[in-house]
């Protein structure tokens, strides 16, 4: 069973606590940030996210005791072979930024015709640290790459990451149709209907 009144999410990142938590709601899962246990984070030195997902949950459940929850994702651009992939927080190296990660990624596609691209999660709930069967989700959003960003919401590549069926950017669109269609809100949907089941 998961104990799921007390939950913590392994993540520092608030553009991603904000969109669980709004995303876990309806279940009534009380989450907490691991910040609010002074859990710093972990290194990423995986090649794969389920893999980096896996530690950040473990390590959050290490540190705390309880049920976590981590989810590892990215923007693939298929001319770049997936890069910037589980790169895609540090793409422009340390320390993180959005800006210069976007600034990096417009570069290498310049001169590029090819810039279709898709954001990809995978999300984690552990028991506990030596949890032998983690629930895992995934979930895909397809767009293309833009090189003029357009929006202010979201975060981190998401002024960029057109959707041309809604001729909009993904920091163009309301926080309810965003997790609605996004590769988060998809992975979180079928956790959510694992965890129903």
């Amino acid at each position: 069973m998961f104990d799921l009144e007390n939950l913590v999410i392994a993540s520092g990142n608030k553009g991603k606590l904000r969109e669980i938590g709004t995303l876990l709601a309806p279940l009534k899962i009380a989450v907490a940030p691991q910040s609010d246990f002074n859990i710093t984070e972990i290194d990423e030195p995986h090649p794969t996210f389920i893999e980096n997902a896996l530690i950040k949950a473990r390590h959050a459940c290490r540190q705390t005791g309880l049920s976590a929850l981590a989810d590892d994702s990215g923007i693939c651009i298929n001319a770049l072979k997936g890069a910037p992939g589980v790169l895609s927080a540090r793409y422009a190296g340390e320390p993180k930024s959005d800006q210069r990660n976007n600034l990096k990624l417009v570069k290498a596609l310049e001169t590029s015709t090819d810039r279709s691209a898709y954001y990809y999660c995978v999300v984690v709930l552990l028991r506990h640290a030596e949890d032998p069967q983690p629930i895992i989700a995934e979930g895909l959003w397809h767009g293309e790459f833009i090189l003029e960003p357009r929006g202010d919401g979201g975060f981190g590549y998401d002024p960029h990451f057109l959707l041309p069926e809604l001729g909009r950017t993904a920091a163009e669109l309301d926080m309810n149709t965003k997790n609605t269609i996004s590769h988060r809100g998809k992975a979180l949907a079928k956790l959510i209907e694992i965890l129903r089941s």
